[in-house]
C-alpha cells in the first residue's frame, strides 16, 4: 500500500510540519523571523512592484526558498483566502508541527514515563477553540511552558493564520503543535496507549490543584461558549474543576490553559 511506502512516509512527515500563511505584512514578519525556515514563497504574476514585495523576495532568496509565481485563481487556491492574500503566501516548515501518528512513533509509552526525575507528559487538547485571540495565547502559553505538546484538531478550531499568530506573539513558530483530523478519535487512540483523558468541567468533584497521575494526561478544553462537543466529552476517563470564588462562573478559556500548563511549574 502507498501509506506503507517509506518515501511516502518521508513526504508526508514533511508537508505536515508545513504551515501556509498569507498577507504581506504577516509573510514579511514571519520570513523576518530568525529560526523560522522557509520551503516556497508565493506571489502573483499581477503583483505590481512595491517595496515591501521586494523585501519579501530578498527575504526568501536568503533564506533559501523556492519563489514560485502563478495566476490569481492558483494562488487563492494556495491561499485559501483570495480577499485578503494580498498576492503573497508562504509555506513555513516549523519544526514543532507534527502528526499525531508521527508523534505517538517518537514517544514512550505513557505507562512508562514516570520516574524520580521526569514529570510524566501532559498534552493540552482544544475542541472548537474558535476564537483567534484564544487560540493565540494558549499557543503563547504552551510554548513557554513545561508542557509536552498542544493537541488541535485541523478542523473546527480558529484557522492558524495572522490573527493566531500575533495573539502569540510569533511563538506558534516555535510551539509543540500535533495535528490531528477527528479529535474524539485521536483521544480514543490515546486513552489506548495508556494516557489518561481528562475534561475541564466547573461542576466535576476533583479540583486542578489536587489532580495527579503516574502516566500522561491530556487536558480537553472546549468551545468558549458550549464547552465539549458530546462526543469529546464521551472519551474523557474524568473530569476537574478549577474552584471559581465570588460568583464566578468560569474563566476564558486561555486563562485555563495557563493554568494547566504551569501547574507543575511553580
Amino acid at each position: 500500500m502507498t501509506e506503507q511506502n517509506p518515501d511516502y512516509q518521508q513526504r508526508k512527515k514533511f508537508f505536515d510540519q508545513l504551515l501556509t500563511i498569507y498577507g504581506r505584512k504577516p509573510v514579511l514578519e514571519a520570513l523576518q523571523t530568525s529560526d523560522v525556515e522557509v520551503y516556497r514563497l508565493h506571489l502573483a504574476e499581477s503583483n505590481k512592484p512595491a517595496s515591501i514585495l521586494s523585501d519579501i523576495e530578498k527575504l526568501a532568496k536568503k533564506k533559501g526558498a523556492e519563489i514560485l509565481h502563478h495566476d490569481r485563481k492558483a494562488l487563492s487556491f494556495i491561499s485559501k483566502n483570495q480577499k485578503q492574500d494580498q498576492g503573497v503566501a508562504v509555506d513555513l516548515k516549523l519544526k514543532g508541527f507534527q502528526d499525531l501518528d508521527d508523534f505517538l512513533l517518537e514517544i514512550p509509552a505513557p505507562s512508562t514515563q514516570h520516574s524520580h526525575t521526569t514529570q510524566p507528559m501532559d498534552i493540552i487538547a482544544l475542541d472548537n477553540v474558535t476564537n483567534p485571540q484564544n487560540l493565540g495565547m494558549i499557543i503563547r502559553s504552551a510554548c513557554a511552558s513545561p508542557i509536552t505538546a498542544l493537541l488541535i484538531p485541523r478542523k473546527g478550531c480558529a484557522k492558524l493564520d495572522s490573527l493566531v499568530i500575533k495573539a502569540s506573539a510569533g511563538t506558534l513558530f516555535k510551539a509543540k503543535v500535533i495535528r490531528c483530523d477527528a479529535l474524539s478519535t485521536s483521544l480514543e487512540k490515546l486513552k489506548t496507549l495508556g494516557f489518561n483523558v481528562v475534561g475541564l468541567d466547573v461542576n466535576a468533584a476533583e479540583s486542578l490543584g489536587k489532580y495527579h497521575s503516574d502516566s500522561g494526561s491530556v487536558f480537553v478544553l472546549g468551545n468558549e461558549t458550549t464547552g465539549m462537543s458530546p462526543e469529546v466529552k464521551s472519551q474523557c476517563n474524568q473530569s476537574v474543576k478549577i474552584p471559581m470564588h465570588n460568583q464566578v462562573e468560569s474563566l476564558n478559556v486561555a486563562v485555563t490553559a495557563a493554568l494547566i500548563a504551569f501547574r507543575n511549574a511553580l
